[in-house]
């Protein structure tokens, strides 16, 4: 009789076990740096989160409100008068900056943070970012306050249904002022008027107040966390409609 159990050729049982978990860890890891490649590049190149420090944009952000940010904008797509922008410190604005108690975040939850921010879902660089609205592009001159209190960009007044100014006030800034925005800059201020250390009070700066287009990061669109606050956010196009006509 012949053993037909001897020399088949076929693995036996248990190795093949074996290779199938090596082969599936192997698709596992090669999935997992896969995805972390795509949202790195997506980081780098299109959105990434920040969360919002202060209480200098309220009512439109809260703080600890999370936005996404378009960084498409403004290396590929134009910033606009209105535009809610993260920008970076240009160099001495956040000194400024009155920024709320901040519980400190343990080993592991700052090394989880610095990994999320690395492929664009953490916030971990966020404390040294600055988030306003955009009110003056290059060459634009801004002026405040004309006779009703109204803020005027290159001679148009407009009105501003984004601010928060205390009770009983109606003057678009507590300071007077009026500025020409030089090339390659813009001119940012706080929706909550009265409460943001933004280009008004950063003129002893080295930026001299204004916000280099290459220190912006991106556009923010959308309030993404809390689920409660899910919002795009509004650039205001009408509040600046009359504006371009008499431009720079």
């Amino acid at each position: 009789m012949t053993d037909t159990t001897q020399g088949s050729g076929r693995p036996p049982r248990t190795e093949k076990k074996r290779n199938g978990v090596l082969t599936f860890l192997r698709d596992l890891v090669i999935i997992f740096i896969a995805a972390l490649l795509v949202s790195f590049l997506v980081k780098t190149f299109l959105i990434r989160s920040f969360y919002i420090p202060s209480a200098s944009m309220e009512n439109t952000l809260q703080i600890n409100d999370r936005v996404i940010v378009n960084e498409l904008v403004p290396n590929m797509v134009a910033l606009k008068r209105g535009d809610v922008v993260v920008f970076k410190d240009p160099g001495g604005w956040l000194a400024g900056e009155t920024l709320p108690n901040v519980t400190p975040k343990s080993s592991v939850g700052k090394a989880a943070d610095w990994l999320l921010t690395q492929v664009g879902l953490g916030t971990g660089d966020s404390d040294d970012h600055l988030i306003k609205r955009v009110i003056g592009l290059p060459g634009d001159k801004v002026s405040c306050c004309n006779d009703l209190g109204q803020m005027s960009v290159n001679g148009v007044p407009i009105k501003e249904p984004y601010l928060k100014l205390p009770v009983g006030e109606t003057r678009a800034s507590g300071t007077d002022f009026s500025v020409t925005v030089p090339k390659g800059t813009i001119w940012v201020m706080g929706d909550n008027r009265y409460d943001s250390k933004d280009s008004r009070y950063n003129g002893d700066t080295p930026s001299k107040g204004f916000v280099p287009m290459s220190d912006v990061t991106g556009r923010a669109f959308v309030i993404s966390w809390p689920t409660s606050r899910w919002t795009w956010l509004n650039d205001y196009p009408d509040v600046f409609a009359g504006v371009e006509e008499r431009g720079k």
